[in-house]
């Protein structure tokens, strides 16, 4: 124990040239001045430590709770937001359905409508074609008497003679005489 205390000794006694040191000698540094200090920092720090620890303690706790509530308003926002999109889903799929359903009626009305269109253009491409028809018929008719009543002209023209005239005329009025006596 000797080498102990004479080491403490020993570096007690360096030499202080304006410079920090180790002060080892027990008794030369007053342990009751230390304690009665240290008792003094303890009992009135301990106060103070415990105003920061409590002061901390409650920032900590209001911190929390104001986490806890903003996590709560998140939570109902979520929830609010994923009712909305389910109804906006709900909703985009009536209209997607009402949507192909309109898009197939209009669809078929369409088709309908063109079928009715095409059926009348038909229908009076076929009158047409008839209607030219008979017109083209009636013009050739015209034609071809034309050309007979020339022809027959002709004819009689050639072969008539003013003795066949005379003729001709003869026996229109005979005929004529008998069916005269025949009705009276």
């Amino acid at each position: 124990m000797k080498n102990v205390t004479d080491s403490f000794v020993f570096l007690g006694h360096w030499p202080s040239a304006g410079s920090f040191g180790f002060n080892t000698d027990i008794l030369a540094t007053n342990p009751i001045n230390l304690s009665i200090v240290l008792g003094v920092l303890i009992y009135f720090g301990k106060g103070v430590l415990n105003d920061l620890l409590d002061n901390r303690k409650q920032r900590i706790l209001s911190t929390i709770r104001n986490s806890e509530e903003l996590r709560r308003g998140a939570v109902e926002q979520l929830e609010r937001a994923r009712a909305r999109l389910r109804k906006v889903e709900i909703e985009a799929d009536e209209y997607r359905m009402n949507g192909y359903s309109e898009i197939e009626r209009e669809k078929v009305n369409l088709i309908n409508a063109t079928s009715d269109s095409l059926e009348r253009l038909e229908n009076y491409k076929n009158e047409t074609l008839h209607f030219e028809q008979q017109r083209a018929i009636n013009q050739v008719r015209q034609r071809i008497f034309q050309q007979a009543l020339q022809g027959a002209l002709g004819t009689l023209n050639s072969c008539l003679n003013s003795e066949l005239h005379f003729r001709t005329i003869r026996a229109n009025i005979g005929i004529l005489g008998a069916i005269e006596e025949i009705t009276d």
